[in-house]
């Protein structure tokens, strides 16, 4: 398939998006009301507004935007005997995207795998079944408008039996799987796929206050980090140098404005001491805990090499932020971190596929094979050897 055409499938979908508005969102209403008894993390993730349809169209045009994954050269070399060797980017084939409560991933993830020229299935949850099955009767109106066959893009209305059985037996051929979802979800698909697997991690992301920084700027960082609860670039863990000028001064701010907010603060007996309203928990298990909630946990470290280890020992491995004047600390703390996005003095909640300049993402992958962080549709692709020769024969 050409890049023109894959461009104006995105288009025509995008379009499709625009003149559709009132059934999109009364299609989210009849899953909002499907289930009343959800809690907030799991509300944001599954309405669909305006805003987050504007979102999905902005999207759409980006990637159409972007240039072409396919046929990318990586690698030529040229023998003396003139065969031609040449290594280029091609689709992985079939791409299988399970996924659950975020319906806004049935457009982007999936038009960032066709961009890249593969066949995508999408398994959403059944909370999101009204919208899902709108949203690709779209793309399914947007690939025939372009005489594109509608097989790209399919959408597999199983239930959760039909659909592990899927991931065991490999009934439809599937090349790779995407699981984006809990740690549940994630478990089977690595335990019992026979095809490769790329994990959307989770978050339960780090921020580290060095003794030598702008308090003030870290406050905003963290409260920015926790803007939107339900999301995996969200902040859960603060570490605060023990050091730190005007300690319990400081400490009081950000429980203020951490509570303005609705934001439960948490920590361990030493940080509880020294504030009223920072609620007791030390049990060290809550330190591998992603929240999804309005909850965050504060603990004092000694100093960098001491949160850099708690860090890599109980984060996801998805982003983690210093925050420092100290230019040479910056630096030891993002080359020394195992996380796919390191930051300093910023928020976390910029990793993100379109926050980086890549479109809309299909994953925030925390694995290290075969691309980490935001993959958009330029990672959405693998590598073919193509040589090139006259009759030539190896001695």
């Amino acid at each position: 398939m050409k890049n023109e055409q894959k461009n104006n499938v995105l288009s025509s979908l995008a379009q499709l998006l625009e003149l559709n508005r009132k059934k999109i969102t009364e299609a989210n209403e009849a899953d909002m009301h499907a289930f009343p008894a959800m809690d907030a993390s799991m509300k944001d993730r599954l309405k669909v507004d305006e805003k987050k349809i504007d979102g999905m169209i902005r999207s759409l045009e980006e990637v159409a935007s972007q240039p072409d994954p396919e046929g990318k050269t990586l690698y030529e070399f040229v023998r003396e005997d003139r065969l031609r060797i040449v290594n280029q980017t091609v689709p992985f084939g079939t791409i299988l995207i399970i996924y659950e409560s975020r319906p806004d991933v049935t457009i982007e993830a999936a038009a960032t795998a066709f961009k890249a020229g593969n066949h995508v299935l999408l398994k959403g949850g059944t909370e999101a079944r009204h919208t899902n099955l709108l949203l690709t009767e779209l793309w399914q109106q947007a690939l025939a408008g372009q005489k594109v066959g509608t097989d790209y893009i399919e959408y597999l209305d199983l239930s959760r039996e039909e659909t592990q059985r899927l991931i065991k037996e490999n009934s439809r051929r599937v090349d790779l799987i995407i699981p984006r979802g809990g740690e549940g979800l994630i478990r089977f698909v690595q335990e019992n796929a026979s095809v490769p697997v790329i994990v959307s991690g989770r978050g339960n992301n780090f921020l580290y206050v060095d003794d030598n920084s702008d308090f003030a700027m870290a406050v905003r960082l963290i409260v920015n980090g926790k803007k939107r609860i339900s999301v995996c670039n969200a902040i859960d863990k603060v570490l605060i140098h023990k050091d730190i000028n005007r300690l319990e001064e400081n400490l009081s701010d950000l429980v203020s404005h951490l509570t303005e907010k609705g934001i439960e603060v948490w920590g361990n007996k030493e940080i509880a001491s020294l504030h009223k309203d920072i609620r007791e928990e030390n049990d060290a298990a809550t330190l591998c805990e992603e929240y999804l909630a309005p909850k965050l946990y504060l603990s004092l470290v000694d100093g960098i090499q001491d949160a850099i280890h708690m860090i890599n020992r109980y984060s996801g491995g998805h982003t983690a932020v210093i925050v420092t004047n100290d230019a040479t600390k910056a630096v030891e703390f993002m080359q020394e971190v195992d996380c796919a996005a390191v930051y300093h003095n910023a928020s976390s909640r910029f990793t993100d596929g379109g926050q980086f300049g890549v479109g809309a993402e299909i994953a925030i992958s925390t694995q290290k094979l075969h691309f980490r962080g935001p993959l958009g549709a330029q990672e959405l692709v693998t590598n073919k050897w193509f040589i090139y020769g006259n009759g030539h024969v190896r001695e």
